[in-house]
């Protein structure tokens, strides 16, 4: 199979950053991140998304968060030096990061955003993240990530919160 580089791999190719482009298939009624790792064949707590928010201080931000948490919106505004973080709507991604839903990527975005990953990235030996289109994963080393994006490593996902039980 013939995989086309994405702009995100040529930024890791021009840093000398080694790298895997790894192909799955797409469903177009599930994008989320567990079935990438189901895909992949992978644990979900090494897929990585890419999440979009805004702070009161320093605006707009990317967070880098395992598939199986949510951004800890305390957390990120305290790691980026923000007092409150909110999720930026849907309808925003494209036109803030060049990226669309399930293919955002940490690398290669429309404008140099601070990027925030959670620490957990780093007991890997790699890490996914979005090559920067649905169908299409980075296999990369978190520290060269880190390295590549200028990121700061810290503690900004939590556990979803449970669902009420129904009574």
């Amino acid at each position: 199979m013939d995989i086309k580089k994405t702009n995100a791999a040529r930024i890791l190719d021009r840093q000398k950053i080694s790298y895997e482009l790894i192909p799955y298939k797409v469903d177009e009624n599930d994008l989320g991140a567990q079935h990438v790792a189901d895909s992949l064949g992978e644990d979900i707590n090494q897929v990585f998304k890419t999440i979009l928010v805004h702070g009161d201080k320093i605006g707009y931000l990317i967070c880098v968060v395992p598939g199986n948490l949510e951004v800890d919106l305390k957390g990120a505004a305290k790691v980026s030096g923000n007092k409150k973080i909110e999720t930026v709507p849907l309808k925003d991604l494209t036109p803030l990061t060049g990226y669309i839903r399930g293919g955002c990527s940490p690398l290669g975005l429309k404008k140099n955003f601070p990027i925030f990953i959670h620490e957990t990235a780093m007991q890997f030996p790699y890490i996914y993240v979005s090559a920067g289109e649905r169908g299409l994963q980075l296999k990369v080393a978190p520290a060269d990530l880190v390295k590549a994006t200028r990121a700061t490593v810290g503690v900004i996902a939590r556990i979803h919160p449970e669902e009420p039980d129904a009574k």
